[in-house]
Parts: structure tokens; C-alpha cells; sequence
């Protein structure tokens, strides 16, 4: 009986797990430029003293959805969108280089172009101060940041820096709690200028609400079969008590 109440436990505790992943996708369904996280389960081997004979599952998050999320018009020129492939890379708070596509832009109180979450947007000469105050500020197709000081003639726009886009494979981004990505070696990647961005848009999250909604309903349903079968693993106990109290 132990058999069978061992896998039923770990069976519904991974449930909650897992249903804290899909919960976190859920909840994300509207944050700019999210990316899923993805959830599987699978069995592993119990090990210690003697034979391992048990065996109990556990939920897991290999990876996230990389697919690109719908790009939204706001014809805020502020606002960016990465075209198809590729990175901005943005200071976590700590002094280290992550990425991000999350392009709604602005101009921290400090001089700093930041993203909304507050990261400092990084150029080619490290984090992009723009020297106040201006008229106006460009960003071009090509991650370039254009300003015009105050008072100064409409045509005299000056490039200040330029974002750094980076588009480093896939399989080597890895996503840290905070919702930043970097690279596995933790090593910084290398500029790309084959990356453009859209401007005056942004790119929403790429969690599809239903699909997230149907794999809690399936979780749910996983884990009420798991705590009966915790109960019927019990009653199954008792009843093999009471016939060995008879004989």
C-alpha cells in the first residue's frame, strides 16, 4: 500500500506545482512581451539504502515559449517592438547584462532610458543617459537614440548611442526569476545589427489564456484523483489491519 501512496502523494504535490507555473502564465496573459513558461512531469527513481523500489513524479519547467507574441500599434514613439528574432539588452538593478522585449521606453527622472519595470536600456558605451533637457528623442528602426537639445533648430538631431539588440539561439537563454533572460554561460552576447524593431508598437504577452485555462482544469482534475487515491490507499490499509486482527 505504501507503493501506491507514495506515488499519489508526490503525484499531488507536483500538481500544485505545476499549477503554480500555469497560474504565474495566467497571470502574465497581459504583461508586455511575456514569454510562457512550459511545464511537463515525468517519473523519477526514488534512490537509498537498499533496492530502489519506489518511484514518484515530479513537475518540471524545461524551457518557455519563445514564440513571438502579437505586436499592438500605440504610436507612442517611445514604444518599440522587436522584429521577429532578437533582444534588447537592458541592467538588471545588479550591474549585470540581461535581455528583454519588452520595449516601452522612457526616460527615468536621472537621465537614464529605461524600459517600464524600471531596467536601465543598454547601449554600445554601456547604460544610454540622455542629456536633459531636450526637444525631442528619435529611436530609429535601427536601435539608434536621436535627440535635439532644447532650443536647438529642428534638423540639429544628434545620435547619442545606440540600444543593443542581440539575438543569441534560443537554446541558450534561460529565464531567472525576475523575468529576465541571459545566456546559460552567463556570458554577455554579442550586438546584432541584423536586429530592427518596429516603432510606435509593442509586443504583447505570448500566453494563450484558454490554453492556460484548459491545462489547470486538466491539473485540477489530476490532483483530486491523486488525494483519492491517498484515501483509498488508507481504507485499503485499515481493511488489511482488521483481517490480520481476525486470523
Amino acid at each position: 500500500m505504501d507503493k501506491m501512496l507514495w506515488v499519489a502523494m508526490s503525484g499531488a504535490k507536483e500538481n500544485m506545482n505545476a499549477v503554480a507555473v500555469r497560474a504565474n502564465n495566467l497571470a502574465n496573459a497581459n504583461t508586455t512581451a511575456f514569454k510562457g513558461d512550459l511545464q511537463q512531469a515525468r517519473a523519477m527513481q526514488a534512490f537509498g539504502e537498499g533496492l530502489p523500489t519506489r518511484v514518484f513524479s515530479m513537475t518540471e519547467s524545461p524551457g518557455q515559449n519563445f514564440a513571438s507574441g502579437a505586436i499592438q500599434t500605440t504610436g507612442r514613439n517611445m514604444d518599440v517592438a522587436i522584429k521577429d528574432q532578437g533582444w534588447i539588452a537592458v541592467d538588471d538593478g545588479t550591474g549585470n547584462e540581461r535581455y528583454t522585449r519588452n520595449g516601452s521606453l522612457e526616460v527615468g527622472t536621472d537621465g537614464l532610458l529605461k524600459n517600464s519595470t524600471g531596467q536601465t536600456v543598454l547601449g554600445n558605451n554601456g547604460p544610454i543617459f540622455v542629456p536633459m533637457p531636450i526637444d525631442n528623442l528619435v529611436i530609429g528602426a535601427n536601435g539608434n537614440v536621436s535627440i535635439r537639445p532644447m532650443g536647438a533648430p529642428a534638423n540639429a538631431m544628434e545620435v547619442i548611442d545606440r540600444i543593443k539588440l542581440v539575438n543569441p539561439p534560443n537554446g541558450n537563454m534561460e529565464k531567472g526569476n525576475d523575468g529576465l533572460f541571459k545566456l546559460k554561460d552567463d556570458q554577455q552576447a554579442l550586438a546584432d545589427a541584423n536586429v530592427k524593431l518596429q516603432i510606435g508598437a509593442l509586443e504583447g504577452s505570448n500566453v494563450n489564456s484558454v490554453e492556460e485555462m484548459t491545462h489547470l482544469i486538466a491539473l485540477q482534475r489530476q490532483y483530486e484523483m491523486n488525494v483519492k487515491l491517498m484515501k483509498t490507499a488508507d481504507e485499503n490499509a485499515q481493511r488489511s489491519e482488521s483481517l490480520m486482527r481476525m486470523s
